[in-house]
């Protein structure tokens, strides 16, 4: 392209200007959330999924079975961020860990405030740590901390 040729220019915003529902699967943990509780849904081998799933991962048939799962786990992996960024759940170091909570079979993923890296490790218990105010979103649950 030569230096006389124009380069033709459009504004454009990029939105999303929709809105989506959470549907009855996902709207139920979020509302069990805002009360303090965690909730799974049994697959269809019996299994529990948490966080629930609307289908099952193996037969895709429809899930409805809920089933209470406590609020604590264990810690599968992990990984220490130094530096956390604006948009993560702690303003200070902490691990992302993959936490099987007792009462399901699948792990879940999210924050861990351990104080340290020395402190974290693979198996180690971790507890919730609710948010001192709850609104029904996956903030409810502040981070995950060592349980004694």
């Amino acid at each position: 392209m030569s230096q006389d040729e124009e380069v033709l220019r459009s504004e454009f915003d990029l939105e999303f200007t929709y809105t989506r529902t959470t549907g009855p699967v996902i709207g139920r943990f979020f509302t069990e959330l805002r009360e303090g509780k965690l909730v799974g849904i049994k697959a269809k081998d019996g299994s529990v999924l948490c966080p629930p799933v609307e289908y099952d991962p193996k037969t895709a048939e429809t899930l409805d079975e809920f089933v209470e799962v406590a609020d604590s786990g264990v810690v599968k992996t992990w990984c220490w961020v130094n530096e956390p960024m604006d948009k993560h759940p702690l303003d200070k170091a902490f691990a992302w860990a993959l936490i099987q909570l007792e009462g399901a079979d699948t792990p879940m993923l999210h924050a861990v405030d351990a104080g340290s890296e020395a402190a974290m490790s693979t198996g180690m218990r971790v507890k919730v740590r609710w948010a001192e105010e709850r609104t029904g979103q996956i903030r409810d649950i502040a981070c995950f901390e060592p349980s004694a």
